[in-house]
């Protein structure tokens, strides 16, 4: 068995990472072909978890690059800023999908806290309250509510 990735690559787990996304990409498309397929809060907890990872890996980078690199360091930085937008937007979309309880009207009132092991923990709350406070040490909240601005489409080499 031959694998995707290169001998000698020093990514192997990154270019893993992104091969899944292109695969469930493909497998969603196919699947909406017949019939669309909305997102569930499962779906999004998972891809926000994604995107934090990625944006910790930028951050992490664009920290090494800035200093021999300026202005390469400033690209990696506002990238990291958007990644962080799109995560929160992520969120925000997350708490907008109705739970498994809602979407039954036919059950009874959901009440998490009369649980006897307590509340479900919400991990993308969690996960987004921590990048949260991350992120706002490097970042101005003028930075993280910018639009995407001075950037181009054409490639400069």
């Amino acid at each position: 068995m031959t694998s995707a990735t290169p001998v000698g690559d020093a990514h192997p787990y990154l270019r893993a990472a992104s091969a899944g996304v292109r695969h469930h990409t493909r497998t969603l498309t196919a699947e909406t072909a017949t019939a669309p397929v909305p997102a569930d809060r499962t779906h999004l907890d998972v891809l926000h978890a994604h995107l934090i990872a990625l944006h910790r890996l930028v951050d992490q980078l664009q920290a090494a690059t800035r200093s021999p690199h300026p202005a390469a360091g400033r690209q990696l930085a506002t990238a990291g800023t958007r990644l962080w937008q799109a995560g929160a937007a992520l969120h925000d979309a997350f708490h907008l999908l109705p739970t498994v309880h809602e979407t039954s009207a036919d059950e009874e009132e959901c009440h998490p806290e009369r649980l006897p092991e307590g509340p479900p923990v919400l991990t993308i709350c969690q996960r987004h309250l921590a990048a949260g406070h991350l992120v706002r040490r490097t970042t101005t909240p003028t930075d993280l509510n910018s639009p995407l601005h001075g950037h181009s489409t054409t490639c400069a080499q």
